[in-house]
């Protein structure tokens, strides 16, 4: 993927889905680079190192997610890049296309919402990942929290909820 340069000429859909899929290869990278491995935050500044070609230039992970993917106005990369972590949204089993990225990013979504092992969410109280605390701003453009998180929940939620976070995990997600 290093080999291939984004252009002006791509679409958004088509810029969103190699970012996307540069960022979830190059965290694998990393991790296989640094295995065996407990937590990818036992890996030395593992989002602040630039490592990632992209063309002629390298980059950090913490570039292709804050000032490249949060720059393109869509909040919904959040479950669809991956940290390596059990509490990150979990890896979509195929790569995305600019065909298919809409429902990809859509059905990461909801897949990531919906997980109890990721979210809590009952119509007065939830429980969220830290996520949704970090980025707040980027899920908030439109409206409130619960607003955005109600799009994609499976369950009615009352607009005045109780929200809390929960912990973060960051032990490895490996099959044991």
């Amino acid at each position: 993927m290093g080999n291939t340069s984004p252009s002006d000429i791509w679409s958004k859909e088509e810029a969103l889905a190699y970012y996307i899929n540069l960022y979830n290869a190059a965290t694998v990278q990393l991790i296989l680079n640094n295995y065996p491995t407990k937590s990818i935050k036992d890996i030395k500044d593992p989002w602040g190192k630039e490592w990632v070609r992209i063309g002629s230039e390298t980059f950090s992970l913490g570039d292709i997610e804050h000032k490249i993917l949060r720059k393109m106005n869509e909040p919904r990369i959040h479950f669809a890049i991956n940290c390596a972590s059990f509490s990150c949204p979990k890896l979509l089993n195929e790569a995305y296309t600019s065909e298919k990225i809409e429902d990809q990013l859509q059905q990461a979504s909801e897949d990531f919402v919906n997980d109890p092992t990721r979210n809590i969410i009952s119509k007065e109280k939830l429980q969220l990942s830290n996520i949704f605390k970090w980025y707040k701003k980027d899920f908030t453009e439109n409206g409130s929290l619960i607003d955005y998180i109600k799009t994609y929940s499976q369950k009615d939620i009352d607009p005045k909820a109780d929200i809390k976070y929960v912990t973060y995990d960051w032990s490895l997600n490996e099959k044991k």
